[in-house]
């Protein structure tokens, strides 16, 4: 049986936590937990960048967390920063002085990676999970610096949008108001109503919530009276009856009540009236906590790649279905797309073998097929650079931002002279640079074999022999238009991948 010593750090907003797994096939067992309060995030969003006092304090906590994990004989790590990395104009120096001090690298996730790792300590809990989210069910991640929506139906991932609502954030503006009011909690719901309202009108219509899931924090088991991170159920009522006790305390009596320090206290409320918004606007009557921290998506998504740990749930589905949702919001043609996805997985598959083409670019030429064409929803002139804009600007859940500017380079230069260009060759690390020329060559040749947008060819078959790619098509009408525009893209393609393209028309491929 495959088992591996996995340590998971999180380096959050206000602690940075380790957790050592034993990941094995049948899921992960916790051996230990550390956590070292921290605050990071009040440096971030106030200043803007990580003090020294910090990074001090951060360089002690991970040499203890190193000698720890050579305690108990640990045979990979990762450790993940957030938002409050993410946001300080300092973070790589941080990195570099923290690897040098540490021996520890430090991985700054973009706000994508982070709540699809959180998305997956969720996945984590197996059939608890599955079960929950075949009916209408919103994951709510909640950090220091943002929030999280994610909205499932029927076991699939429609839609997920960021909020800047985090509690530091939220706490931090209104801290020189706080003594101005005898009611913060009505200042609080004024400030982020409008925002959660927005994404109820733009992304929730007329779907219906059961169940929202909480991905939280310290805070989150503090406001939920969940401490020791147990799987926990509350219903809309225990919650309401809570936040009705604890809202018109003072800052010193929440504090009191609570058992915790009057920095936590202030930090409770913004997060507290936050939910009750939440659970109001979405309209859940129950609420999930399952009791897991980002070191639990963390360790599984290192077993998941492994290969030690096998899931039911297929989440190349959910990225690709966040990225139809994309395609559906600009007008794309849903038809046409789903046409040049099938052409180019064929091309894809034929092709991949000795030219270093992996799982996870196949997925990203799937979702550049989805986005190809997005520009069009802004400007039908300059479709190229509009698409790459709107990818370059759009969150898609699961992607690092450095794949999300792979897709928008192979969209854009679908379309335009690629002529190894050295603007892109600057802006990007030369094994991207090579990902995007790889994906664009094929992006071109399919989208070309579906120039009319009619879906002609009813059957597909992509085979190389020696130096030449043989594409098989039987076709349900005319191709005399995809025929004669197929030699524009048999150039580039061959100058890739050092292989010719050669079209064969069929009355049917057996």
């Amino acid at each position: 049986m495959a088992v591996s010593t996995f340590a998971a750090i999180d380096v959050g907003s206000y602690n940075v936590m380790m957790e050592i797994f034993e990941v094995r096939r049948s899921g992960l067992r916790s051996l230990t937990t550390l956590r070292r309060r921290l605050l990071l995030g009040r440096d971030t969003y106030s200043d803007h960048r990580i003090s020294m006092d910090s990074l001090n304090e951060l360089t002690r906590i991970l040499k203890d967390y190193a000698d720890a994990m050579k305690e108990y004989g640990v045979s990979a790590y990762r450790a993940c920063a957030k938002s409050a990395f993410r946001e300080a104009g300092n973070s790589m120096l941080i990195v570099e002085h923290v690897k040098k001090k540490t021996g520890i690298t430090i991985d700054i996730l973009s706000n994508s990676e982070q709540r699809f790792l959180g998305y997956k300590s969720i996945a984590s809990k197996g059939e608890d999970f599955a079960r929950i989210i075949e009916k209408g069910t919103a994951i709510v991640d909640v950090g220091g610096g943002s929030i999280q929506i994610s909205l499932f139906d029927k076991d699939t991932l429609v839609t997920t949008a960021n909020l800047l609502l985090g509690s530091l954030r939220v706490s931090g503006r209104l801290a020189s108001l706080e003594n101005e009011t005898e009611h913060p909690d009505i200042l609080i719901d004024q400030l982020i109503r409008k925002d959660i309202l927005n994404f109820k009108r733009m992304y929730l219509k007329d779907r219906n919530i059961d169940t929202l899931i909480l991905v939280g924090d310290y805070f989150t088991n503090l406001i939920f009276q969940n401490r020791a991170d147990m799987n926990k159920f509350e219903t809309r009522d225990e919650f309401l009856g809570w936040y009705n006790k604890v809202v018109n305390m003072t800052s010193q009596e929440a504090a009191e009540y609570l058992g915790v320090g009057m920095e936590a206290a202030h930090a409770v409320l913004p997060t507290a009236v936050l939910y009750r918004r939440l659970i109001e606007v979405l309209g859940a009557s129950t609420v999930w906590l399952p009791g897991i921290q980002l070191t639990d998506g963390i360790a599984y998504d290192y077993g998941l790649e492994a290969r030690i740990i096998k899931s039911s749930h297929d989440f190349d589905r959910d990225i690709l279905t966040a990225a139809r949702n994309i395609m559906k919001r600009y007008a794309g043609n849903k038809p046409h797309t789903e046409k040049i996805m099938e052409i180019s997985d064929e091309i894809f598959k034929a092709i991949r073998k000795n030219n270093f083409l992996s799982d996870r670019d196949r997925l990203l030429l799937k979702v550049a097929c989805c986005l190809h064409d997005c520009g069009k929803y802004v400007s039908l002139v300059n479709v190229s650079e509009c698409s790459y804009n709107i990818i370059k600007s759009t969150e898609i859940i699961g992607l690092s931002e450095r794949e999300r500017m792979i897709i928008a380079n192979v969209v854009k230069y679908n379309t335009i002279p690629f002529d190894f260009h050295e603007e892109l060759s600057r802006s990007i690390p030369e094994e991207d640079y090579l990902r995007v020329a790889k994906l664009t060559a094929i992006l071109r040749l399919s989208n070309g074999l579906d120039q009319s947008y009619l879906q002609k060819i009813e059957q597909i078959k992509a085979s190389r022999k020696d130096e030449k790619l043989i594409i098989e098509v039987a076709v349900k009408e005319d191709f005399t238009l995809e025929k004669g525009l197929f030699g524009e893209n048999v150039g580039f393609f061959e100058g890739i991948f050092d292989v010719k393209p050669l079209l064969k028309i069929r009355k049917k491929i057996s």
